[in-house]
């Protein structure tokens, strides 16, 4: 059984940064992609970025590309997002989401792909 705990988040200015840890649990770490998907008040979730297991490809959303970073720290068993020049549309909460299951590129942000998820962590920009 996998468990996904998120910490960090919080209110910042525009323009500011935060940075998000979602550590897991379990012995499929090495074998999971891993990544993080949000929801903003009435809106659908949308994904946001993702890192793949092995080779670590990062993917991300078309609205925080150059802005946002996702990396995994192997030893600690967690994958962090570095989130820079936020802006108020980044306000949602910033859920964790892994599966073991094989990945394809294409649906790295279909939430149906991930069958882990964490409880989420509320990021404010205002």
């Amino acid at each position: 059984h996998v468990q996904l705990v998120e910490s960090g988040g919080g209110s910042v200015q525009p323009g500011g940064s935060l940075g998000l840890s979602c550590a897991s649990s379990g012995s499929i770490y090495d074998t999971m992609c891993m990544g993080w998907v949000r929801q903003a008040p009435g809106k659908e979730r949308e994904g946001v970025a993702a890192i793949s297991p092995g080779s670590g490809r990062r993917y991300y959303g078309d609205s925080v590309k150059g802005r946002f970073t996702i990396s995994r720290d192997g030893a600690q068993r967690t994958i962090h997002l570095q989130m820079n020049r936020l802006e108020p549309e980044d306000t949602a909460i910033y859920y964790c989401a892994a599966t073991e299951r094989t990945v394809l590129s294409a649906l790295v942000f279909d939430e149906t792909t991930y069958n882990y998820w964490g409880q989420g962590t509320q990021v404010t920009v205002s």
